[in-house]
């Protein structure tokens, strides 16, 4: 069951037993950066797998199915846009998008603290078209990035294709990127520009304090080092109010704050934005040079839901929904995996980050995991220098159907086997 408690937001009142949240990572930064064909190489196993019929997987973060999705709501949008609009589906859209989408962004991004103007949004193909932009903006090849330890596994080959260096920071499993560590290093002139998920975080799920978020925003007008923030998730958090972004507390604008509807509207849109502060007008140009133009009927048309408050509905059942499956999920892992493993107790979102004991080894899981038709991603994936092999991140954006309950009893029972 789930309680809505005034100025708290949701929380699941469950007698389930949860396991205890993971230990935090090494104290000190390292630099590192994984051979890009090697990361790639597991990520791509990673993706096949979710694709296979015969597979379940555990760890995928794109929500499945029409309890995640309001996919009838907006077909109907966009087959009444096509009769009115035909010329939707003939025209570019061009940098930086459609109005209306815009202005609706800016509006939903009070309720994050964030005081933005339509003028400086920026749509894109998604978050990581706009990860990928601002590094761009802010990065020439050779430069060294400061990345969170662990971090989204996308960014660590990007990172290699631009020609970047990382050097990892310590990110605690509950209080977030550790500000000592990184104040540490743009003091010595270290860091070229830093990439941060503070609120709901992949794959740790919990999010850094208000307090540390202007902490990070003051650490960057200081130094004069740009911030890009993913708040790809920001808006599934639990808690009421929702908690502000970093962006919220920037006043001078270097933090570049990227989001996209991927997690919480429609994926197969593909519809992102960004917003650049000091680095603006040169993301607009980066983006000409990229795509050139966004899909006109797509972002007119998740505009529109906007307007209408079927998103603002949809997204604070979205919030139950995810705290609900969280809560389950962790119950699952502590009865399914074996004594001494731990699990982060996400502030929003639907991901899970899993330490298991020591003995078990989440790189040798996967492949025995999707021998028998299962599916995850190793924790090595989460680290340029490849640590967290005791780690898995797991997911509760799917139905727990008993196919899915059975999936995770067996891949506990498989980590369970390794320390026999």
């Amino acid at each position: 069951l789930v309680d809505a408690r005034p100025q708290s937001g949701y929380f699941v009142r469950s007698q389930l037993a949860v396991p205890p949240a993971p230990q935090a990572a090494a104290a000190e930064p390292s630099s590192a950066i994984a051979a890009e064909s090697t990361v790639l190489s597991r990520i791509a196993s990673v993706l096949a797998a979710q694709t296979r019929p015969d597979t379940i997987d555990l760890s995928l973060a794109c929500p499945k199915g029409s309890d995640f999705y309001p996919g009838e709501k907006l077909g109907r949008i966009v087959a009444d846009l096509t009769r009115r609009h035909p010329e939707l589906l003939t025209d570019y859209s061009l940098p930086p998008g459609p109005l209306l989408l815009r202005r609706e962004i800016c509006r939903h991004a009070t309720e994050l603290g964030m005081q933005l103007q339509p003028d400086a949004i920026l749509l894109t193909n998604g978050c990581m078209e706009a990860l990928q932009l601002a590094l761009h903006a802010t990065t020439r090849a050779g430069d060294t990035v400061g990345l969170e330890s662990p971090t989204y596994f996308n960014l660590i080959p990007l990172l290699d294709r631009l020609g970047l260096k990382a050097i990892e920071i310590p990110t605690h499993p509950e209080g977030g990127l550790s500000l000592d560590a990184l104040e540490l290093l743009l003091s010595e002139g270290r860091l070229k520009v830093v990439v941060t998920m503070p609120t709901v975080h992949n794959p740790l799920g919990t999010s850094m304090s208000p307090a540390n978020k202007r902490r990070l925003a003051n650490l960057a007008r200081t130094y004069k080092v740009p911030v890009i923030e993913d708040a790809l998730y920001a808006e599934l958090q639990f808690s009421t109010p929702l908690q502000p972004t970093a962006k919220a507390f920037d006043r001078d604008g270097w933090i570049i704050v990227c989001a996209s509807y991927t997690k919480t509207l429609a994926p197969g849109m593909r519809v992102g934005w960004m917003e650049g502060g000091r680095f603006g007008r040169e993301l607009a140009e980066l983006k000409f040079c990229s795509s050139v133009a966004q899909p006109a009927l797509l972002g007119e048309a998740i505009g529109r839901f906007l307007e209408s408050g079927g998103y603002a509905q949809h997204i604070r059942r979205l919030r139950r929904t995810y705290a609900a499956q969280t809560e389950r999920l962790r119950g699952l892992i502590h009865d399914a995996f074996p004594a001494g493993t731990r699990a982060t107790q996400p502030s929003g979102g639907f991901l899970v980050w899993v330490e298991l004991p020591e003995g078990c080894d989440t790189n040798r899981l996967f492949d025995l995991a999707l021998r028998r038709g299962i599916g995850m991603t190793p924790g090595k994936l989460y680290s340029p220098s490849g640590r967290y092999t005791r780690h898995l991140r797991l997911s509760g954006c799917y139905p727990f159907s008993d196919r899915h309950v059975h999936a995770l009893m067996t891949l506990g029972e498989l980590a369970g086997a390794q320390l026999r």
